[in-house]
């Protein structure tokens, strides 16, 4: 499905220029927003989904309860790598629930669901405070310059602004960052517990830093002691290696395809709810599979307008929140998993080619301009 074409902007790159969307590329949506959440609302949509809840944490907790016992039966054996790529697995489907509770889908009230996040994301080495602050302001400006973290430089540049300011090691892995994106997201568990960690001890201000320290802690403890008290070291380290490199690219091959390669938005741009949520998200297709796979985060774009909706409900919101656009001529963005891929790949390596010299390299042709 097309998109409106993005409206050239003053850059900093000389002949390599960074193009956002404005404005003039989305025209306002009045009432929009207010119209489609009418009909979820009058749907129940948005009640809480208290059994589903209940059979997903039943599903995870026996898991892990397999895994434990994988982890006993194996002993002293390379089979223990199994295992631990299933730790890796299950620790992101616990992520997803973290997501979930922290977006009150789950329980009740507000204070009894962060609670439960907080649980949640100190379980599998992950700040709920660090990632709160984060995601707060993306859901609140996905995609917009300035605004939305998501989109700054994190060894990845999101920006072709950021990718030619980038030096050293970076800027070679800047040059070759969508091939090597997948490979990076084996490190990105690591990533994940460190600035988990860093947040939690640096901040001046954190709600709960001791009780989050203290869980965090605790799940490394009873993670770490039986794998380095039972295991070869060799093999405890392999089994370590494997669970983060699992579970980091299992989090960010779901959290990836939902808005890289969507347009950019300019900074100061002031666009409707409705236009920004939708114009910046892409759904996957693929039905219950996908929902379980990717922990809802497959209806992106209903998941952004409707941040509390519990993730039972997120494929009857999808038919409501497609017709609207249909009959108002707005684009809706889904493809396949395997697309989505695709298109995130390239899009890096697009915005990579600003790290590289522009008398070098003829492919910086398709940025210049007269």
């Amino acid at each position: 499905m097309s998109i409106a074409q993005v409206e050239q902007t003053t850059s900093t790159l000389g002949r390599v220029r960074q193009t956002y969307a404005g404005n003039a590329d989305f025209p306002p949506m009045a009432k929009a927003y207010q119209n489609v959440s009418q009909v979820v609302r009058e749907m129940g949509l948005l009640q809480r989904a208290p059994r589903f809840y209940s059979f997903v944490a039943v599903g995870i907790a026996l898991a892990l309860g397999g895994a434990i016992t994988g982890f006993i039966l194996f002993g002293d054996s390379w089979y223990q790598l199994l295992i631990a790529g299933a730790l890796g697995i299950i620790f992101t489907q616990i992520a997803f629930l973290a997501h979930e509770a922290a977006h009150r889908q789950i329980l009740s009230s507000g204070p009894a669901n962060f609670r439960l996040a907080r649980i949640l994301a100190g379980s599998i080495g992950m700040s709920y405070s660090w990632w709160d602050s984060k995601h707060t302001k993306h859901h609140g400006n996905p995609n917009m310059v300035g605004r939305d973290p998501d989109i700054e430089v994190d060894t990845i540049s999101f920006l072709e602004e950021d990718a030619a300011k980038s030096r050293g090691l970076i800027r070679l892995i800047t040059r070759k960052q969508g091939w090597l994106f997948f490979p990076l997201l084996m490190l990105e568990g690591l990533n994940l517990h460190y600035l988990s960690i860093k947040y939690l001890l640096t901040e001046r201000k954190v709600k709960g830093r001791w009780i989050e320290l203290g869980i965090i802690a605790l799940r490394f403890a009873l993670l770490l002691t039986p794998v380095f008290l039972f295991l070869p070291l060799g093999m405890a380290f392999a089994f370590i290696g494997v669970q983060m490199a699992v579970f980091g690219v299992y989090m960010g091959a779901s959290f990836a395809p939902n808005h890289k390669g969507m347009p950019i938005i300019e900074p100061g741009a002031r666009l409707d709810f409705f236009t920004k949520q939708v114009r910046t998200s892409r759904n996957i297709s693929g039905g219950w599979w996908a929902t379980w796979l990717m922990g809802g985060l497959n209806y992106q774009v209903e998941h952004h307008l409707f941040p509390s909706m519990p993730r039972l409900h997120l494929s009857q919101a999808r038919g409501i929140v497609r017709d609207y656009c249909a009959a108002n001529d707005v684009p809706y963005t889904e493809t396949s998993l395997t697309r989505s891929y695709g298109i995130v790949i390239s899009y890096l390596n697009r915005v990579g080619l600003a790290a590289r010299d522009p008398f070098d390299c003829p492919a910086v042709a398709q940025f210049q301009r007269a």
